[in-house]
């Protein structure tokens, strides 16, 4: 039997880094992903499949918010955080046994996107019969800054985790390389694969188009440093970088699931919406603008000082 603090040694292994773990996962969420990720792992239970798992699970969670019976909202609730422990796990299974693949990250994104879906068409069909189309306006004009909002916090995470653990242990990539490796493959005979990467480059691509200072910073590092950042220079960029970390956590799943419930709670589910388009995009737009000063910044350190 494993003792504690042998357990906490693994729990931490597979963590991608504290500077990037926010409060609820930490105490939550992560401990719990940990246990599904030990019990996943004796059955032989591959990462995507607990990744598929989480999907049904989030999308039966949606289809609960679509009545009005408190009780039925409450098994819902119940149900997404269930789906978000089996989001967390799916990560530590494959931390845990090396079994990560460009198709478990294109799923792990598409998890989230398919939950809350569910989540905005329930929503308005509830309130179609009082609000009309309107209602589907408003989860049109939501979805699409919802979806800038979890793909940049993701990025800057993502950015964050680059320079502090490396290239070799980072899953950041560029679209022009995805690109590359989208071309190797056919449509006949590797559609899974093919379409994983398309995805992501299409993706990826979205994400360098809103960080033209972050695109340059990266070009002037690769023309003076190909083989490897110094860490002088990581370390610089993490320290500027750290503070933004708690934003990019409002931005992804615990706080906007807090403002649902509390929505559904007091049965005004609108609300929801409008905290994400007034609140997260607050926040958005403050998170562009100070990532892209720090990348301005180092732009210039680059072009003046010499790193070693």
């Amino acid at each position: 039997m494993m003792k504690k603090g042998q357990e906490k040694i693994s729990l931490d292994s597979t963590l991608k880094s504290m500077d990037t773990e926010e409060f609820i996962d930490l105490h939550f969420y992560r401990p719990i992903g940990y246990r599904w990720a030990l019990l996943f792992d004796r059955l032989n239970i591959s990462p995507n499949a607990v990744t598929i798992a989480s999907i049904i699970i989030g999308i039966a969670a949606g289809i609960c918010f679509y009545y009005t019976s408190l009780t039925i909202n409450l098994i819902g609730m119940l149900l997404l955080i269930w789906a978000n422990s089996y989001d967390s796990a799916d990560g530590q299974l494959a931390r845990m046994t090396g079994k990560t693949s460009q198709l478990g990250r294109t799923l792990d994104g598409l998890s989230g996107i398919s939950w809350f879906i569910a989540i905005y068409a329930a929503i308005c069909f509830r309130l179609f019969p009082s609000w009309g189309f309107w209602i589907w306006a408003l989860a049109a004009f939501t979805g699409f800054f919802h979806g800038k909002q979890t793909e940049l916090a993701d990025y800057y995470r993502n950015i964050h985790l680059h320079f502090l653990k490396g290239k070799k242990f980072s899953e950041l990539t560029d679209s022009a390389t995805l690109k590359e490796t989208g071309a190797t493959l056919s449509w006949k005979r590797n559609f899974i694969q093919k379409f994983s990467v398309y995805y992501y480059t299409m993706y990826t691509k979205d994400q360098e188009t809103w960080t033209p200072r972050f695109q340059q910073m990266m070009s002037l590092l690769r023309e003076k440093f190909p083989l490897e950042t110094p860490s002088r220079f990581r370390e610089e960029f993490r320290a500027k970088s750290l503070p933004l970390m708690k934003f990019t956590n409002i931005c992804s799943f615990n706080t906007r699931v807090i403002a649902l419930f509390v929505a559904l709670l007091i049965n005004q589910p609108w609300l929801y919406f409008i905290f994400e388009l007034i609140v997260l995009n607050f926040i958005l737009i403050y998170m562009i603008i100070r990532h892209e000063r720090i990348c301005k910044y180092f732009v210039n350190r680059l072009s003046t000082e010499q790193y070693d």
